[in-house]
């Protein structure tokens, strides 16, 4: 960017284009509405930005009517019981988000009187609260003027200046072309005008540049190289683990879970008892039941993908009677139980042992 002229045209342009353009998203306040004075609700921001990490908007939009309907202010969602928070959570994925959600309520609650501080260092200190998260919140709930860089605005920073090392060493000078953008006035609309632009026209592959708003100055539409960028470091190779899981069900219908510890992966979920997840060298590693049972081998087995490995679950089926004595875990009662509650892996678990 070569002078104050280009930045005030890129910004003017960019937020028109989004003044007509803008998504309808169920946390947002359009920007036509913003401009006479309706002000987001700062934990409806929060919450649709927690969902978002790691998510796509068309996945999280029924998650987050649900939460809301269920749970409308902070300290709504703070009184609430961890278990109805982590079902409700329950195939969203990356379950330390849920956990960290209600510690994050609880301390907004207790600590700052319910409100969330209209403050980005202050944001900062809150759990689960990273850098992007505190300057999406202070940006689009409070118009503080915080550069917002997520997957879709790194797109568009490096096809907009033509940057070619790639992420993630490109990062910290991706940030700063952003902040340079940023303007004092409606920085909010600002950043979500850049990720609306990265969400539906500067997209991975078949950027339509022909209508972006920003065509003219694009250095990588120029370049002939927006197709290629941002450039990545190769990801290495997934490692693939095995496991096993126990389906158990008692004679009146129970099936017997066990909640999984609170910290580590699926920490807090309901899950069927099984085996640790380790590499095929140490599959060898025998596990005893959780419960006294004939069990028998599910033909096939589950396949799970998460963020550092592939997971492959063998499953074991068994049929108790009522006085069974679960060594781990506990019988839930089949009224109580409700496949949507458990996370991904285990629904599929279920689905096929059924």
């Amino acid at each position: 960017m070569r002078d104050t002229t280009d930045i005030e045209t890129l910004r003017h342009d960019l937020l028109a284009w989004y003044d007509v353009h803008a998504r309808e998203m169920p946390w947002r306040v359009p920007p036509a509405a913003r401009k006479t004075g309706v002000r987001p609700d700062p934990y409806r921001v929060w919450l649709s930005e927690v969902m978002l990490q790691q998510t796509t908007v068309a996945a999280v939009r029924d998650y987050f009517a649900r939460f809301v309907a269920r749970w409308p202010t902070v300290a709504d969602l703070a009184a609430a019981e961890d278990g109805d928070v982590m079902a409700e959570w329950a195939g969203l994925g990356y379950y330390a988000r849920a956990r960290n959600l209600l510690k994050c309520a609880r301390v907004v609650t207790q600590e700052h009187g319910g409100v969330f501080p209209a403050d980005h260092a202050a944001l900062l200190k809150l759990p689960g609260i990273g850098p992007y998260t505190a300057a999406a919140i202070a940006s689009i709930a409070f118009d503080l003027p915080q550069a917002v860089l997520d997957g879709n605005v790194e797109r568009v920073m490096a096809r907009l200046h033509d940057v070619h090392t790639p992420l993630p060493k490109a990062k910290p000078e991706l940030m700063a072309l952003a902040a340079a953008l940023t303007p004092d006035d409606r920085p909010g609309d600002h950043a979500q005008a850049v990720m609306d632009l990265g969400a539906t026209i500067c997209t991975p592959r078949s950027p339509a540049c022909g209508i972006c708003p920003w065509r003219t100055p694009c250095q990588a539409r120029i370049a002939g190289t927006a197709g290629s960028l941002p450039r990545k470091v190769p990801k290495a190779a997934k490692p693939v683990r095995l496991g096993t899981a126990f389906i158990a069900r008692r004679t009146d219908g129970a099936w017997l879970l066990e909640r999984r510890p609170e910290t580590g992966l699926l920490g807090g979920m309901l899950g069927w008892p099984g085996s640790p997840w380790v590499t095929e060298a140490d599959a060898a590693t025998s596990l005893e039941p959780p419960v006294a049972a004939d069990w028998t081998p599910v033909a096939g087995e589950v396949r799970h993908t998460f963020t550092h490995f592939h997971l492959r679950l063998s499953l074991m089926r068994a049929d108790v009677p009522m006085d069974a004595q679960p060594l781990r875990g506990s019988f839930r009662d089949a009224t109580e139980f409700r496949p949507s509650d458990l996370p991904t892996v285990m629904r599929k678990a279920f689905d096929l042992a059924r």
